[in-house]
């Protein structure tokens, strides 16, 4: 299955298939020097798949969790480049879930001014969702993506086999981002979710969830207007995960956002059947000030006020702008 991201000279195409790990370079160019990055969370045998693909490849596994996400990993892999002789010719290849493909293409985009790199994501999170779209960040500190680009994939690669990998708590917490793709804009993708056997009809899933961000990204890449329906409940669930120190995962922190943020009880009732069917937390102890703290560093705020989603009918969102005493209680 191929699904063509549509942006002019920036398009790229976003391949479906079991298996197609091991025949990468079928479709794209590996006789060139290859950074490979990883992470211990993700089975080395991915990572080694590729590389035995391609002339000259070398792997740099970091440690898993959203904390690597940082400078000096920035700085580490930009160093490696160098010492490798990595030319603007030459290749990065995210290998694992959505900290390594934002971190990889953060590199990727500011080494000597962008060179390519393709995503091959192994989380359900990062197939569902943050592979594609062209969001590549790190943090500081406990501030999220508050350092990056935007800077399109040369190709993405999505084999369903690797998610037989992953823990259910990973697996399903990856899956909340699908079921805010559904909440905002596919009705059919919602009821998708609330009815089937997920792990059944994960392809199925992972194609309607990747149409519905490949819909509003061809019409807003830079996030100027409707890709911020895309960020339905992580606004709340930004600062609630950096509040938790990162014990709680993305998708676990976006769940709580969602649900804090929907008015229209019938909706939220959907909501949180879905979530409870999938074991994630709905009540969460953290500091709710500091949680505030970390939201004031929200991309979406000018002075006073943050533009944030809600969703009052499956399947439609709007972006509303509040103040910051408005949002407070919300946490």
């Amino acid at each position: 299955m191929k699904i063509v991201v549509d942006l002019q000279e920036r398009s790229y195409p976003i391949y479906i298939e079991k298996g197609i790990l091991t025949n990468v370079n079928q479709y794209i160019d590996l006789q060139r020097k290859v950074l490979i990055v990883t992470d211990t969370g993700v089975p080395s045998k991915y990572s080694e798949c590729v590389q035995k693909q391609c002339k000259e490849a070398t792997i740099v596994c970091i440690e898993q969790g959203e904390s690597s996400k940082n400078i000096e990993n920035y700085q580490a892999l930009i160093q490696k480049m160098l010492e490798l002789g990595f030319s603007r010719k030459d290749l990065m290849i995210a290998v694992g879930g959505g900290v390594v493909g934002d971190l990889c293409g953060f590199v990727a985009s500011t080494y000597m001014r962008g060179i390519d790199f393709i995503n091959i994501p192994t989380t359900t999170l990062a197939q569902v969702d943050s592979s594609i779209g062209g969001k590549t960040a790190i943090d500081l500190g406990n501030v999220k993506n508050c350092i990056g680009s935007f800077y399109q994939p040369k190709a993405v690669f999505i084999d369903p086999n690797t998610l037989d990998t992953l823990s259910n708590r990973h697996f399903y917490s990856g899956l909340v981002e699908a079921l805010k793709s559904g909440a905002i804009y596919d009705q059919e993708l919602f009821e998708l979710l609330e009815d089937c056997d997920v792990k059944e009809q994960i392809e199925e899933i992972l194609y309607r969830s990747l149409m519905v961000k490949k819909a509003v990204v061809e019409i807003d890449e830079k996030e100027l207007g409707l890709r911020k329906i895309l960020n339905f409940g992580h606004t709340l669930g930004h600062g609630i995960e950096s509040a938790s120190n990162y014990e709680l995962l993305h998708g676990e922190a976006v769940a709580l956002g969602m649900v804090k943020m929907v008015e229209d009880e019938s909706v939220r009732k959907r909501l949180v059947r879905v979530l409870e069917k999938w074991n994630m937390p709905l009540e969460y102890e953290y500091d709710k000030q500091k949680s505030f703290e970390y939201m004031l560093h929200d991309k979406k705020k000018v002075a006073n006020m943050v533009s944030v989603v809600q969703v009052k009918e499956i399947g439609q969102a709007c972006i509303i702008d509040m103040t910051q005493e408005e949002l407070k209680v919300k946490f």
